[in-house]
């Protein structure tokens, strides 16, 4: 595999989607992950664009079958990252983008650890996460609640992330996903080094 991963977490309204599109002619060929989810479309949401929408049978089917990355259960719902594309597009020499939770995350650096690159991106503060998941009127005050809930166990993971991006300033977290794009690029995995080495040494 030639490509590279770059995981991106952070709270639903922390801007990932937004920092992505305005990146996405900085960063190269890149194959964005779309995951696969049993929770119901919202308004406007494309099956195949924004998520691949199946029912909660057909997911632990696929689970038990070995078809995901990584996968996690959310909300009461199945969210999983489909191997078949991801292999695709890193034998391609494609950036792989995923924007996943942190039980996504430690899942997928277990079984592709060396090729990963991470980052945590997240709003300066919870009350300003909350300003904008209220503002944004896509969800219930229930959902908005559990949504925050669950940033505040999320951020605890942070540590596990190989950076972080506070997006206060959305050109300048744009800038800096960009260099973090470009490293993750320039990233060897284990058996790469090894080769390298091997090779250095014969010359």
């Amino acid at each position: 595999m030639s490509g590279a991963i770059l995981i991106l977490s952070g709270p639903s309204g922390a801007g990932k989607s937004t920092i992505i599109e305005n990146a996405s002619e900085q960063i190269g060929d890149f194959y964005f992950s779309i995951s696969t989810t049993t929770r119901k479309p919202r308004v406007g949401e494309v099956d195949g664009v924004d998520y691949y929408f199946t029912d909660k049978e057909s997911f632990e089917r696929d689970i038990k079958a070995g078809e995901f990355l990584e996968y996690a259960k959310v909300h009461d719902n199945y969210y999983g990252t489909s191997l078949k594309p991801v292999r695709e597009a890193l034998e391609e020499g494609k950036l792989v983008i995923f924007d996943i939770d942190v039980q996504g995350h430690r899942l997928a650096r277990e079984k592709l650890g060396d090729i990963i690159t991470s980052a945590f991106i997240t709003p300066p503060t919870l009350s300003e996460l909350e300003k904008r998941l209220k503002s944004r009127c896509t969800d219930s005050p229930d959902i908005v609640a559990k949504r925050l809930i669950n940033a505040k166990k999320e951020i605890e993971e942070i540590n596990s992330y190989d950076f972080v991006i506070i997006n206060d300033d959305l050109q300048k977290a744009t800038e800096e996903f960009v260099t973090i794009a470009r490293a993750a690029r320039l990233k060897m995995s284990e058996s790469d080094r090894s080769k390298f080495v091997d090779e250095w040494k014969a010359k």
